[in-house]
């Protein structure tokens, strides 16, 4: 089973689902918009990313360029800025047998399958 990190308003996101559909992979989504992971969770994704916490941040979204842009933050302080606004996290991603990644294009989340 691969969990999915998903915004279902995003085009992005929606085709990720629908390339794991398509594969007859059962998937467990988390609606994270709602479902907000904590500072421990987003942590654990990072690690299991292998990428420090920048580069999960969606830096072209408003929050960001209004609270944080310019501005020299530690990984605790980027990781809590992605509990506090959850719109910062770059989605989707995917998650398989400890394997994550981005899916970004879309089609680079069957890597983990």
């Amino acid at each position: 089973m691969t969990t999915l990190y998903h915004n279902p308003r995003c085009s992005k996101s929606r085709q990720a689902l629908a390339l794991l559909e398509d594969a007859n992979e059962p998937v467990n989504i988390i609606l994270y918009l709602k479902d907000i992971p904590s500072e421990a969770e987003i942590k654990t994704l990072l690690k299991k990313l292998n990428i420090p916490a920048l580069q999960l941040i969606r830096t072209n979204e408003g929050v960001w360029k209004d609270n944080y842009k310019g501005k020299e933050l530690t990984e605790p302080a980027l990781i809590k800025a992605m509990h506090e606004y959850p719109k910062l996290i770059e989605r989707p991603i995917a998650i398989k047998n400890g394997k994550a990644i981005v899916g970004r294009p879309p089609e680079d989340i069957l890597k983990v399958l």
